[in-house]
């Protein structure tokens, strides 16, 4: 690692709209470009966006859950490169820490019905969504 600390394979600016960012992508397929490189166990550090690509703002609103647009979700950071990796090879990853964005601290949770898309619990929850944040 040396004096420099831990490298960014990738990073994301948050006040950009996820889909513009090319490190970013929320379907996946080949022909997507890598967003960088990364060598036979180096350690790196990834940034990501929410499964939203932000359309959760940290503005106490509800109304921010009840509108997203579900056709633009699950925002994934990559694809990277590894070095010597060939197609077909299996790759042991090894995630040594979750954290939030150093700018950004704080999360959200919800739960979704069934007439605005449904998700986990929506058996158990199928009328109302519920919303709650936390700051870290």
């Amino acid at each position: 690692m040396g004096k420099k600390g831990i490298r960014y394979a990738a990073k994301v600016d948050l006040e950009k709209d996820a889909a513009t960012q090319p490190q970013l992508h929320n379907r996946w397929h080949p022909d997507i470009p890598f967003a960088g490189t990364i060598k036979n166990e180096e350690v790196v550090k990834i940034q990501c966006v929410d499964w939203t690509g932000g359309q959760i703002g940290n503005n106490d609103s509800a109304d921010d859950v009840r509108d997203i647009d579900l056709s633009r979700i699950h925002y994934l950071t990559g694809p990277f490169e590894i070095e010597t990796a060939e197609p077909g090879d299996v790759l042991v990853v090894e995630i040594q820490d979750v954290q939030p964005l150093q700018d950004e601290p704080w999360g959200f949770t919800g739960i979704f019905s069934k007439e605005n898309g449904g998700g986990f619990l929506d058996e158990i929850f199928p009328k109302p969504w519920v919303m709650s944040k936390w700051r870290l």
